[in-house]
């Protein structure tokens, strides 16, 4: 339990006495791990448009705005993230992804997303545990991944869910969902920006 809380204590204070509580926390978990079931069907996307070409979108340089909310909806987190995309080939996409903290704080994750044959995605990153796994359809990426999340002197293995969706051919909205034992920690707004339009 004291992992547990330590890592509540990170993502913010929120309804800590319900996830103090084994009992509590087990059938919570539970209960989530149900109601996944009704999570949205990326097939729901197949019309809209603009049609999503990840080549075409992350390509160049590309500017994030984000922020991270406790499960309260209270903002914990403010971030700008310089994204420098590159491509090998035809079919690997590589994306330096350099943020900026609110706190003076600087961090770095770099991605290494492979398009699969059936037109589906895998992705590799330094603090991403085996490989991230994405589905295209529509205006809409589907991506999900288990990350090794540093906590003080600890490190905690924590799923997010990702679903970007392409607005114009140069903004995508995402918003991610964190997740421990299957109990919701917070999630993460992020606007994306290509700012080289002009250049293609």
């Amino acid at each position: 339990m004291s992992k547990f809380n330590t890592l509540s204590n990170m993502i913010g204070k929120t309804n800590l006495s319900t996830i103090t509580k084994f009992g509590t926390g087990l059938a919570l978990s539970v209960t989530l791990l149900i109601s996944g079931c009704a999570t949205q069907n990326i097939q729901t996307y197949q019309n809209t448009t603009p049609t999503l070409d990840m080549h075409e979108f992350f390509s160049g340089q590309i500017d994030g705005w984000g922020m991270f909310q406790g499960r309260s909806g209270e903002v914990k987190k403010r971030f700008y993230v310089d994204i420098n995309a590159t491509h090998e080939g035809d079919d690997v996409i590589v994306l330096d992804e350099k943020f900026s903290w609110a706190d003076g704080s600087k961090s770095q994750r770099i991605w290494r997303l492979t398009q699969q044959a059936d037109g589906s995605w895998k992705g590799t990153a330094g603090d991403v545990i085996g490989e991230a796994t994405g589905e295209v359809v529509g205006n809409t990426l589907h991506w999900q991944y288990l990350l090794e999340l540093p906590v003080d002197d600890k490190t905690y293995k924590v799923n997010f869910d990702d679903w970007m969706y392409l607005i114009d051919q140069d903004v995508m909205l995402n918003r991610s969902v964190m997740k421990k034992f299957g109990v919701e920690l917070g999630s993460v707004t992020l606007s994306l920006h290509r700012n080289n339009t002009d250049a293609k």
